[in-house]
């Protein structure tokens, strides 16, 4: 990844970098727990849509085999 001086992300990082060390560890913490609980979140809204599917009978189920066969179109 290139990083071109002055943009807001360079801009990101400097400010990080100009924090105490104990300040940086803590927002990586902060960061670190923020992302897992984004992805949590993701997660559950993927289960939902699942669950919804099944209730909609929109969902299909069997093996790799069906799934290849049905994306190939066979």
């Amino acid at each position: 990844m290139i990083i071109t001086q002055g943009t807001p992300f360079q801009k990101a990082i400097d400010a990080v970098e100009s924090l105490p060390f104990d300040d940086r560890e803590e927002l990586l913490d902060i960061i670190k727990m923020r992302l897992a609980e984004q992805r949590r979140d993701e997660i559950l809204a993927n289960a939902q849509e699942a669950v919804q599917a099944v209730r909609e009978k929109r969902a299909k189920f069997g093996t790799v085999e069906d799934l290849k066969k049905d994306l190939l179109g066979e």
